[in-house]
């Protein structure tokens, strides 16, 4: 079943979809979308963002953009790294909704943790596949990161980012072992402290 606006009708409007993406990959940052949909303007075929193609995800976060209330937040890797990725993906949430055009009056946030909002939050698991508002998010959220990685790429060639988008994929790890670690990768995570570390 598609997701639905039951989330959105049980709790006090206006209400922001929240979900963030990225939190496994070994380079680049944890990105987080909020969005108000306008219940007079929802795109048709909003879907969890895996769901989709990334043509159908790039025209739907188009749609979006233009027709509802969007609020990006990042945190880079070096941050993550400081922080671990659970706060930091906390904290990319927090500075979604921070830069959303007005405050909600409720945020539903994909997943089973809050973090620090000044409104109102419901977490639903497995939110982007149940809610609307999430769902938009969700696209968002991964289309700007898709993105944001293809142009690091373009400054740092061989590790394949604008494929992978920064996970641990085997051309990556290739790059890694050619190239080295650069200031993006997450030298918290396991293989990239493992390579820095040696034998």
């Amino acid at each position: 079943m598609p997701p639905n606006l039951d989330h959105e009708q049980a709790v006090t409007a206006p209400v922001a979809g929240v979900d963030e993406v990225g939190r496994g990959p070994w380079a680049g940052p944890v990105v987080a979308c909020a969005v108000i949909l306008d219940s007079k303007a929802i795109p048709a075929g909003l879907d969890d963002s895996k769901n989709l193609s990334a043509a159908r995800r790039e025209s739907l976060a188009a749609e979006l953009l233009a027709k509802a209330e969007v609020g990006l937040g990042q945190v880079e890797a070096a941050d993550i790294d400081r922080m671990n990725i659970l706060a930091a993906s906390m904290l990319a949430m927090e500075r979604a909704v921070a830069a959303l055009p007005r405050r909600p009056a409720h945020a539903l946030v994909d997943g089973n943790r809050a973090p620090k909002l000044s409104c109102p939050v419901t977490t639903v698991i497995k939110g982007d596949g149940r809610s609307v508002s999430i769902a938009a998010a969700s696209i968002v959220a991964k289309v700007t990161r898709d993105q944001l990685m293809a142009e690091l790429a373009s400054a740092h060639p061989g590790y394949g980012w604008e494929r992978n988008a920064g996970y641990g994929t085997a051309e990556h790890r290739a790059g890694l072992n050619s190239r080295g670690v650069t200031e993006h990768h997450r030298r918290s995570f396991k293989p990239i402290a493992a390579l820095l570390n040696g034998p």
